[in-house]
């Protein structure tokens, strides 16, 4: 575990996929077109405490969806790439916007799309659910499911290696 937090304490950066880490994957489809998405508001905090931290948010994912932009703007995500189903140019483009190497990135994925980015960042996270081929490539597996408190737990993992989630919570109770 020690090994996982020496790569934690790198991050200034996380890179989040949607369909599968934000939620549990369901896509709720009304009659009229309109896509329906669950978030977890508990992840949702731990993106604003991670954020509050130091370290920046990105989201690459393959669909396109007017909720998830506006669920990321409301988080303050800035970092909003949409429609990418190869994540790899997003992620090469989002180094170049940020001037980050991949040491110092984090993505959390679920399934073997994310396998790209995921060999490549200096932390693989792979929520509990997730294939088993993107779990064997991942170096920290989550206790939770995707959209079941996994992007929490990927940003209280970082935030405790680098020394910042007591001081976050503490101030909760103060």
């Amino acid at each position: 575990m020690q090994d996982i937090y020496d790569k934690a304490a790198a991050i200034r950066l996380i890179v989040f996929d949607v369909d599968g880490v934000l939620t549990d994957g369901s896509l709720f489809i009304g009659d009229d077109g309109q896509e329906y998405k669950a978030f977890n508001s508990k992840d949702g905090h731990g993106m604003v405490m991670l954020q509050e931290s130091g370290v920046q948010i990105a989201i690459i994912t393959g669909r396109t969806s007017e909720v998830v932009r506006i669920r990321m703007a409301s988080l303050g995500i800035e970092h909003l790439y949409q429609g990418k189903r190869e994540k790899l140019p997003a992620y090469e483009e989002l180094k170049r916007q940020t001037g980050l190497n991949d040491r110092q990135i984090a993505y959390v994925g679920d399934d073997v799309v994310d396998l790209p980015v995921m060999t490549r960042v200096g932390l693989a996270i792979a929520v509990q659910d997730a294939h088993a081929l993107t779990k064997q490539h991942a170096h920290w597996v989550t206790a939770s499911g995707g959209g079941r408190g996994a992007a929490r737990e990927a940003c209280e993992l970082i935030m405790d290696a680098q020394g910042t989630l007591q001081q976050a919570l503490q101030a909760y109770i103060d």
